[in-house]
């Protein structure tokens, strides 16, 4: 009878196991990630780069994990440089990602001789716990302006980040007004350099919105978290993040896959 039941127990503890890990799987392919690369264009040939990248990406990068969407920056020191962006996706996908039937060919002989350098490709990861973009239908045209603020995450002090970007999270989602932001993160270092190992996004139909109060950020997370939370949030920011610096992007619909 105990060998009975510690085979039984034993059966129970696999099978439990198992589903935990198959939920563990599933929970971990429940995730949309977007390959993110920086270009600088040949200036006097821009034109003939946008003709040939827009008819690469309506060939190659139309639709699903593969679509592609194009950016200009318009803000900061990367101003006047290209983001080619692929996704959403998973890991996965790339295995299965563009290259033959002429795509590799085209992009080495007819978009890459119109671009004078290639930065570094980052693969950035929706926080979609934390995320408040379900607002949005997937159409890049419906909020084409898109307010980045990048931040460097202070050594010793990644304990607190996702209490406050939790914090933060909150506040968001608590805004009176419709507020689509999306917390990513960097999948992979970029050294001391770079940094750039979180990023919020805030996405914006038009830059009329930019003339909007900007105290309703404050106001709902005075609101959702105490009314002396405040000081103590700027506390929590100077002590987890050494840097951050913000960069504008304009979706480019005649150069992206759609």
């Amino acid at each position: 009878m105990i060998k009975k039941i510690k085979t039984t127990l034993m059966l129970m503890i696999f099978v439990f196991g198992a589903m935990i890990n198959t939920q563990a799987q599933d929970e971990k392919k429940e995730y949309q990630m977007w390959e993110s690369v920086m270009l600088t264009p040949v200036n006097s040939k821009l034109k003939t780069l946008q003709d040939n990248m827009k008819k690469h990406n309506k060939t190659y990068h139309k639709e699903g994990a593969y679509e592609a969407a194009v950016y200009n920056i318009v803000t900061g020191p990367n101003s006047g440089n290209l983001i080619w962006e692929m996704g959403p996706l998973m890991f996965s996908h790339l295995d299965g990602r563009p290259a033959d039937g002429g795509h590799d060919e085209d992009w080495r002989d007819n978009v890459m001789p119109y671009v004078k350098k290639m930065h570094t490709i980052e693969y950035w990861r929706d926080m979609e716990k934390l995320s408040n973009t379900s607002m949005m239908s997937g159409d890049n045209s419906e909020y084409p302006i898109l307010y980045l603020r990048y931040f460097e995450v202070n050594s010793g002090h990644g304990y607190t980040v996702q209490p406050l970007l939790k914090k933060m999270s909150e506040a968001v989602k608590a805004m009176e007004s419709e507020a689509p932001w999306g917390l990513y993160s960097n999948e992979f270092r970029q050294g001391k350099d770079i940094g750039r190992h979180i990023a919020w996004v805030a996405f914006y139909k038009n830059w009329t919105e930019f003339d909007n109060d900007d105290a309703s950020f404050k106001d709902a997370y005075l609101k959702v978290h105490g009314d002396n939370s405040w000081d103590s949030y700027i506390r929590g920011l100077d002590d987890t993040f050494s840097n951050s610096w913000d960069e504008i992007w304009v979706y480019d619909k005649n150069m992206s896959g759609k």
